[in-house]
C-alpha cells in the first residue's frame, strides 16, 4: 500500500534518509543503451552537478550518493535547525538561486518601502520559501524535473521521464545508515560494474577516497578517538568525525573506508570465499556481528521497506505510527 509522504519523512524520528529515482523510459539514464547504440554517461555529471547545487542551497547534506544506469541513490541529512537559524534575508537569496520569487520581494531588495500588509505578505513568504528549503519533497522535485527537461530536450521528445514518485527509506539508528551508506557506495561493485571502490565512477565513495588520496601526503597519523579533523574531505559531502565531533557523520572517515573496501572484497562475484580475519574496528565498536552486517550489505534492498533499523527501533516506530507491523521486522 502506497504511504503518504508525510507518514514517511518524520524529522522528529529522524533527520536521514534514503533517496531513490529510477528513470521510466527504455532510454537509460546513463551509461550505454544496448538498444539504440547511445552512450548518455554525461548525464551522470548532469546529476552529480546539480544534486551538489541543490545541496548548497537547500539544508540537505549528502552522505552518500551513486548514479547508476537508471536509476539513482541519495542518502541524505536534512539539517532543519540551521534553516530555521538563517535570516530572512538568507532564506530569500537562496530561493532566488532557483527561483523568480515574489514582485513584492523584488520591491523590497530596490530599496522600495513596503506597507504594513505587504510587509507581513513578505514574512509569510519568506516563512514559506524557508520551510520548503529543508523538505525532501522539494529537493527531489527540483533534481528530478531539471534532470528530465534536460533529457526530453536531449532525446527530442516530450513525456513522462521518472517512474513515479521517488522513493523513500527513513533511517532510524546509526547501524541503518552505516548499512545504507555502504549499500549505496557498493553498488556500481554488486552490479559487476567495478571491480574496485576506486573505479566506482560517479559514486561518493570514489569521490572521498580520490581527496583523500590527494592529500593522504599530509596526513598525519589519526589518534584513538578517531575524530580526525585533520583529513581534508569533500566540501560537497557531509563530512566524516565520529560521535565526539558536531555536525559530522557518526563514524570515522578511515574506519568507513576499510569497512567498505573490506565488504567489497567479500561480495565481489570473483572472491566470494574471501573472508579476512582483520574485521573492520566500526563493526566490532558497533557490536555488530560479521554474518549480520554481510547479510544486511547484501540484501539490503530486500531487507527494508520504507524504515530501515533494528527490530527494537522498527517495532517502536510503527507503534508510535499506529502500525502493526514493519519490513525488517522479524
Amino acid at each position: 500500500m502506497t504511504r503518504a509522504r508525510k507518514g514517511l519523512i518524520d524529522l522528529s524520528s529522524t533527520s536521514y534518509y534514503h533517496l531513490i529515482a529510477r528513470c521510466v523510459r527504455r532510454a537509460f539514464l546513463c551509461g550505454e543503451d544496448k538498444y539504440t547504440g547511445k552512450n548518455f554517461d554525461h548525464r551522470r555529471m548532469w546529476l552529480v552537478e546539480r544534486i551538489k547545487l541543490l545541496s548548497s542551497v537547500f539544508s540537505i547534506e549528502i552522505a552518500a550518493y551513486a548514479i547508476m544506469s537508471n536509476h539513482y541513490h541519495l542518502v541524505v541529512k536534512v539539517n532543519r535547525q540551521q534553516a530555521l537559524s538563517w535570516s530572512g534575508d538568507e532564506v530569500i537569496s537562496r530561493w532566488y538561486k532557483l527561483y523568480k520569487g515574489s514582485p513584492i520581494v523584488d520591491r523590497s531588495l530596490l530599496g522600495d518601502t513596503l506597507s504594513e500588509v505587504e510587509e507581513l505578505l513578505k514574512s509569510e513568504l519568506i516563512e514559506k520559501w524557508r520551510a520548503r528549503l529543508y523538505d525532501i519533497s522539494w529537493f527531489m522535485k527540483n533534481l528530478n524535473e531539471y534532470i528530465a527537461r534536460e533529457a526530453n530536450k536531449e532525446d527530442n521528445c516530450t513525456g513522462k521521464y521518472w517512474e513515479g514518485r521517488y522513493k523513500s527509506q527513513a533511517l532510524l539508528d546509526e547501524t541503518a545508515l552505516l548499512s545504507c551508506m555502504a549499500y549505496v557506495d557498493l553498488n556500481p561493485i554488486r552490479a559487476n560494474m567495478a571491480n574496485k571502490l576506486e573505479d566506482s565512477d560517479f559514486t561518493s565513495i570514489q569521490e572521498r577516497i580520490k581527496q583523500f588520496q590527494s592529500s593522504k601526503a599530509n596526513v598525519k597519523k589519526p589518534d584513538q578517538n578517531e575524530t580526525e579533523p585533520h583529513i581534508k574531505q569533500p566540501t560537497s559531502l557531509k563530512p566524516f568525525g565520529g560521535r565526539e565531533q558536531e555536525h559530522t557523520l557518526p563514524f570515522s572517515l578511515l574506519g568507513y573506508l576499510k569497512l567498505v573496501d573490506w565488504t567489497g572484497r567479500y561480495i565481489h562475484s570473483k572472491e566470494k570465499g574471501y573472508m579476512s580475519k582483520d574485521v573492520p574496528h566500526v563493526l566490532a565498536s558497533m557490536k555488530i556481528e560479521v554474518t549480520t552486517w554481510l547479510d544486511r550489505v547484501q540484501n539490503y534492498g530486500t531487507r527494508y521497506g520504507n524504515f530501515a533499523g533494528s527490530e527494537t527501533v522498527l517495532r517502536v516506530h510503527a507503534a508510535k505510527n499506529d502500525v502493526n507491523w514493519y519490513k525488517g521486522v522479524g
